[in-house]
């Protein structure tokens, strides 16, 4: 179709015109921006299982969690109002309905689902807790479909998010026996992956603070608010010494506040308010890949033929819960 008009246009093509405007699909964010996105959630987020081994080395969880993201938030809100100054603009004050909504979703994303994975990895292996957290995109999928105006999921989304468990299921093992399995420790991780699952939808509400920085800022200082007010009725201050804080357990917090906070939550916040929360989701089954891999190349951790095997259950299981969601 011509870009130029002759101006003797007749009053058909005019109305086809207007019409077609009228019915055309808003066009959605930019390729370049999401594949980033999730290259940082993908990629980053997984360098966090190594970075969080060594900050639990000599520092309590709940209080190194708050602590990393009340000064993360804080960070983040700081740069969303220099950014306001340099542009000479007066900024968006935060509400008191966006501050109730953002503490809902700091608790139900950082106290909740952060909390409970790092609480029960005192009582629950790793490996355990690892699989029983990627079970999250299926709480999601489920919320979605229980919701109001809510979408059935397709056959293809649901034979990924099974194939991705099973590919887990092959990357952590399998326990030798049913009763080293702290019971507590699995109720636990399981409510927190439903309640990560449940914010993940609530930080898709339009009400909260639509500039990014600001949104993101003002869900961690709450969220690590309230995992402070948590490690502090759980009596973990007796357990911080400051002076015998290891190098590695420093270093590990700074990665976790600027690259698994600041850079990480951003993009994490950012996808899910312009990408399909099922898609965004899929970092569940794509950050044990990561942490596999890192683990290898770092800490020297051996990797044989099922890891291999499992890689490659997750990556397709990825392709096919992709697929499952578009054709939904």
């Amino acid at each position: 179709m011509s870009t130029s008009v002759a101006p003797a246009s007749t009053g058909n093509t005019t109305a086809s015109t207007v019409r077609a405007s009228a019915t055309a699909t808003p066009a959605g964010p930019p390729r370049g921006p999401v594949l980033l996105n999730f290259a940082v959630v993908y990629l980053i987020w997984g360098s966090t299982y190594l970075a969080i081994r060594y900050v639990l080395e000599t520092l309590p969880p709940l209080l190194s969690g708050g602590a990393r993201f009340v000064v993360a938030g804080m960070v983040l809100l700081a740069l969303a109002a220099w950014n306001d100054r340099r542009r000479g603009a007066p900024g968006e004050p935060v509400t008191r309905i966006q501050w109730g909504l953002a503490t809902i979703v700091g608790g139900l994303l950082f106290l909740g689902g952060n909390g409970a994975v790092m609480w029960a990895e005192q009582r629950v292996a790793s490996g355990i807790a690892a699989l029983l957290v990627a079970i999250m995109p299926l709480w999601l999928v489920l919320l979605e479909w229980v919701r109001p105006g809510g979408h059935r999921p397709t056959l293809l989304t649901m034979a990924g998010l099974l194939l991705g468990t099973a590919g887990l299921a092959l990357l952590v093992g399998v326990p030798s026996g049913a009763g080293s399995v702290d019971i507590a420790g699995v109720v636990v991780l399981l409510l927190g992956s439903l309640l990560w699952a449940a914010g993940s939808l609530v930080a898709r509400s339009p009400r909260l603070p639509r500039n990014a920085l600001r949104n993101s800022g003002t869900q961690m200082l709450t969220g690590g608010a309230l995992l402070l007010v948590a490690g502090t009725l759980g009596g973990e201050w007796t357990r911080l010494d400051l002076a015998h804080v290891s190098r590695a357990s420093w270093l590990g917090w700074l990665y976790l506040v600027t690259f698994g906070s600041l850079l990480g939550f951003t993009s994490f916040a950012w996808l899910m308010r312009n990408v399909a929360a099922a898609k965004v989701a899929t970092y569940a089954y794509v950050n044990p890949v990561i942490a596999v891999f890192l683990g290898w190349l770092v800490a020297n951790e051996p990797v044989g033929p099922r890891t291999i095997a499992a890689a490659a259950v997750i990556v397709a299981a990825v392709v096919l819960f992709t697929v499952g969601k578009s054709k939904g």
